[in-house]
């Protein structure tokens, strides 16, 4: 089965992003929730690397008690370190970026004043459940990965980052004979769950997936390409 699956096909639909909001409030925020563990990093990471030689781009991570994922996102060298922010929440990794987001609206607003020129923000959450979803104040569009290890039931259990996101990401594809998981199962689900809302099924290790995610990305904020095509070698480390 090909790693790219949708209800459409990938490209951002009328209703994904509100580029007019970017254009006149700064970057375009870009949300990325999921459970622990599914790949949320591993996307941010990938995304990174291809995007930054084209793209002005930075990164607000979520934990609750450290910085892992921002200290993560520096070491693999993602971007430079001062584009790199971590946020500690200290609570519930859904309430700091829906109910009372203005922890991370903070740290947008420093990392404006940091990068003026800003196009791309992501802000990655905790890892949360499935009922997790970012506040329309911090982000303008939002993926959502989820992973194949978990089992291929997850899909069709819904919840807001099932059937909302703008994207869903179906992780590690590469797992599913080694934990017995159906990805037809999955497309079934995923093409029920979300209508005609598109999902892709990635293996992020190995940066499949990445490029139609990026180009996702772009067209939903109204933001150029700039033959990104051809710089494809910025998704290695």
């Amino acid at each position: 089965m090909t790693e790219i699956v949708s209800g459409q096909p990938i490209q951002a639909s009328a209703s994904a992003g509100r580029s007019g909001h970017r254009q006149a409030n700064g970057p375009f925020r870009v949300g990325v929730g999921g459970p622990v563990g599914s790949g949320k990093t591993a996307l941010t990471d990938r995304l990174c690397k291809y995007l930054r030689a084209t793209h002005d781009i930075a990164v607000i991570t979520n934990d609750i008690y450290t910085r892992e994922d921002a200290e993560f996102l520096t070491r693999s060298g993602a971007l430079e370190p001062e584009r790199i922010t971590g946020v500690e929440t200290g609570g519930c990794p859904h309430t700091a970026i829906r109910e009372d987001a203005s922890i991370n609206l903070a740290a947008v607003g420093e990392m404006v004043e940091r990068f003026p020129a800003l196009e791309i923000l992501f802000i990655e959450s905790g890892g949360d459940n499935l009922a997790a979803t970012f506040s329309p104040e911090l982000a303008d569009l939002t993926i959502y990965v989820i992973d194949v290890s978990a089992g291929d039931k997850i899909p069709r259990k819904g919840g807001p980052g099932i059937t909302r996101s703008d994207l869903l990401v179906i992780n590690k594809i590469d797992l599913a004979p080694l934990v017995g998981a159906d990805l037809g199962v999955m497309d079934r689900d995923s093409r029920r769950m979300r209508g005609q809302r598109p999902f892709l099924f990635t293996n992020l290790k190995e940066n499949r997936g990445v490029a139609e995610i990026a180009a996702f990305i772009l067209e939903a904020g109204g933001i150029p390409a700039r033959g990104l095509s051809a710089t494809a070698r910025g998704t290695q480390a």
